[in-house]
């Protein structure tokens, strides 16, 4: 007898599981321990971006020339002039806090109902945040002070203060609601406390582990600010799902009639190969980020395989000595209506099942025809997909103070909160030839370091920051205005800015996007081939998969930009999807699709491998994964739709547009699409690259790991 991998660790894992047990319990301390004693350290602004802009800012981080953070504060008033004294108090409230430096003299609007103060936090800008309470409380006083005059502030301290906040509040909240979810769900799906508590306490210790050694990595690899978030996200969901699946599969045999050690021996071989096989496809999927040539994604990339691994690596370790530990206890705290198993076992949660594969494997064309056209109708509005990168203002939702202000701010003096930014490297800056060449520019907005060779340039841009005609405006800057000034200078010289570095990050993305995709269509169908010995079922897996993707960035941009169903959501279009998450979700769903695919094509490949005819495996394989399919589905749609209600834009759109997606995949693609077209196919599902001699003779690997799990627990 040899049984697998999976089967090997399980076994020793019951047989040692003090040691199991004692080892995990010091691997999640020891890297939890190391990780908070070394920090995260985040990556710098050039680090975030590409491009000229992104090489505009190296120059300035090269130069050692810190930028203090720039704040504006607009006073407005109903008729022309009747800002005056506020802006008067104003300016004195501000220069009387001590944080503030170089505070301009009120510049009025056109119509002289509006006025604004300049000004720049003291210190390091990277710090400013941490100064600039005082600031925002002399602003608010001012405000309540004045009747009949609004007074508003935008700035890049006051933005990163309001970030900061939010995203500690955020974070709590999915923390303290995703997890309570997940119990609730597990309860339901197990019935009993024990059983429940189990799937979560291994996913949370695997996010605690992941974190500690995250932080560890992020001083050779800077991280983005929300990669925490992202790995906590995935680490939950994968990590109850790879739980969820091997006890579910543990409780089916034992309510088969198996004893325990059996068991535990058939999940380990069976359920616990679906994991690792999952597990490695999903890491696999994840290092597709890399090919991206964005820093952002290599991190989100090292997180999600971090979390990947460790819950893995719990669920074929620890879970097993746990499980084999606690014996029949793990049915301990039964919840009345709830535990229902009994005798049935797993044949009760395929009820439902049934009744909804019956019609769809007796009309196979009609299911399959019908599964294709919803998903490609929610599709289609991602024809039509605008991104970039959100500024503070969309992140924030339109209602939020800063978000006002900068739309305030914008209207009455366009270009105001965040002109593009034009970064000069010269041998000599001072030379004739180079003072010609800024002379070209308003001297207000020149700023010459000459110690360092280097110039700043602020240049205002049309338009409201991100429309047709601020991308038009920054296009003339960098393909006329900057060439016409500087050529023949020999000096290096960059256009960055918020639009800037918006445009840049969208082209990288447009490039990187291709081997990416490349590389995990390619991971994908090699993985499925090896493991299903199928090149049908590795191409329906990748087909499979793309619907499911187009679907969810349908219903993105569906809500997200256009607004459809936007409020009762309890979110609002900006008009765009953020840059990063087309390229995200791709991977990501590629990835996680994988946990249900494996799952369910495992059991109907053992059933094929029985001896059944396909419609016959298609269905016990699918009624036999239903409840652990459908628990799965809705922790993993529950901890994503807590991202969804969550303050910053971005995270809305990860949460919704992963919750529908897992939401499409675990019904319509599973349990109707899948089915279908399996039927389909008949037996060309498991058609194989070249034709195996004694191939009837011989076992394929899912029976034959139920067989020998089996035979290995007799005496």
């Amino acid at each position: 007898m040899r049984l697998n991998l999976a089967a090997r660790i399980g076994v020793w894992s019951a047989h040692h599981r003090r040691t199991a047990i004692i080892g995990w319990l010091l691997f999640v301390v020891l890297a939890t321990a190391v990780g908070g004693a070394s920090g995260m350290v985040e990556m710098s602004e050039s680090e975030q971006g590409t491009g000229d802009s992104a090489r505009a800012q190296k120059i300035l981080d090269d130069a050692d020339l810190d930028r203090p953070a720039g704040e504006l504060v607009l006073v407005s008033s109903k008729t022309a002039g009747g800002w005056k004294d506020a802006a008067r108090e104003l300016a004195t409230a501000i220069e009387r806090t001590g944080e503030a430096q170089k505070i301009e003299p009120p510049l009025a609007s056109k119509d002289g109902r509006e006025a604004l103060i300049r000004f720049q936090i003291k210190g390091d800008s990277k710090t400013a945040a941490d100064r600039v309470q005082p600031v925002l409380d002399a602003v608010r006083d001012t405000d309540k002070a004045h009747q009949g005059v609004e007074v508003h502030q935008f700035g890049q301290a006051s933005a990163e203060k309001w970030l900061g906040d939010l995203l500690s509040d955020d974070f709590k909240t999915a923390e303290f609601t995703a997890v309570p979810l997940a119990l609730g769900i597990l309860l339901v799906a197990f019935g009993a406390v024990v059983a429940a508590l189990l799937p979560v306490g291994l996913a949370l210790t695997a996010c605690m582990a992941a974190f500690g050694l995250l932080s560890l990595a992020s001083h050779q690899l800077h991280l983005f600010q929300s990669t925490y978030s992202v790995m906590f996200l995935m680490g939950l969901a994968v990590g109850v799902d790879y739980c969820l699946f091997y006890l579910r599969r543990e409780r089916d045999e034992r309510a088969a009639g198996h004893d325990a050690e059996t068991a535990l021996r058939i999940a380990a071989a069976t359920s616990g190969r679906a994991v690792l096989v999952s597990g490695v496809t999903v890491m696999l999927a994840m290092a597709g980020m890399f090919l991206s040539g964005l820093m952002l994604f290599k991190g989100f990339a090292l997180a999600t395989i971090l979390v990947v691994f460790i819950a893995m690596l719990g669920s074929v370790t620890v879970l097993p000595a746990l499980l084999a530990w606690l014996g029949d206890r793990i049915d301990a705290g039964r919840i009345p209506f709830l535990n229902r198993r009994g005798r049935k076992g797993a044949h009760e949660s395929g009820t439902v099942a049934g009744a909804v594969l019956r019609p769809v494997l007796a009309k196979p064309k009609l299911f399959a025809f019908g599964a294709v056209a919803v998903l490609l109708a929610l599709a289609a509005p991602a024809v039509g997909m605008k991104t970039e990168q959100l500024g503070m203002e969309k992140q924030f939702g339109s209602d939020a103070s800063l978000s006002v202000a900068h739309k305030r701010i914008t209207e009455a003096f366009p270009g105001g909160p965040e002109p593009a930014r034009v970064v000069v490297k010269a041998d000599d800056i001072d030379s004739e030839r180079m003072r010609g060449a800024l002379a070209k520019f308003d001297p207000s907005d020149v700023t010459v370091h000459k110690a360092r060779n280097v110039a700043e340039i602020e240049v205002a841009l049309a338009g409201n920051g991100s429309d047709s005609r601020s991308k038009n405006a920054l296009a003339d800057l960098r393909e006329k205005t900057v060439p016409a000034a500087f050529n023949g200078t020999g000096a290096q010289v960059f256009v960055g800015g918020e639009l800037a570095e918006s445009v840049d990050f969208n082209d990288q993305l447009k490039r990187g996007i291709v081997p990416v995709f490349v590389f995990i269509t390619a991971v994908t169908f090699l993985l499925m081939l090896v493991c299903f010995r199928s090149y049908v079922i590795a191409v329906t897996s990748i087909l499979l998969n793309l619907l499911s993707v187009a679907a969810a960035y349908g219903v993105m941009v569906a809500v997200f930009q256009h607004g459809w169903g936007a409020s009762a959501l309890g979110t609002e279009a900006v008009g765009a999807i953020e840059s990063w998450m087309p390229l995200f979700v791709l991977v990501v769903l590629f990835g996680l699709s994988m946990d249900y695919h494996v799952f369910v094509v495992s059991r109907i490949r053992e059933a094929r491998d029985r001896g059944a005819d396909t419609r016959t495996a298609i269905s016990e394989g699918i009624r036999r994964t239903a409840g652990a399919v459908t628990g799965a589905a809705a922790i993993m749609v529950a901890v994503f739709a807590v991202f969804g209600t969550l303050s910053m834009q971005d995270m809305q759109q990860m949460g919704v547009g992963l919750a529908v997606a897992v939401l499409l995949d675990a019904t319509i693609v599973r349990m109707v699409l899948l089915p279908s077209m399996m039927a389909l196919l008949g037996e060309r599902n498991w058609r194989t690259p070249r034709r195996e001699r004694g191939e009837q003779a011989v076992l394929p690997p899912a029976a034959r790991d139920a067989a020998e799990a089996v035979a290995g627990a007799r005496p």
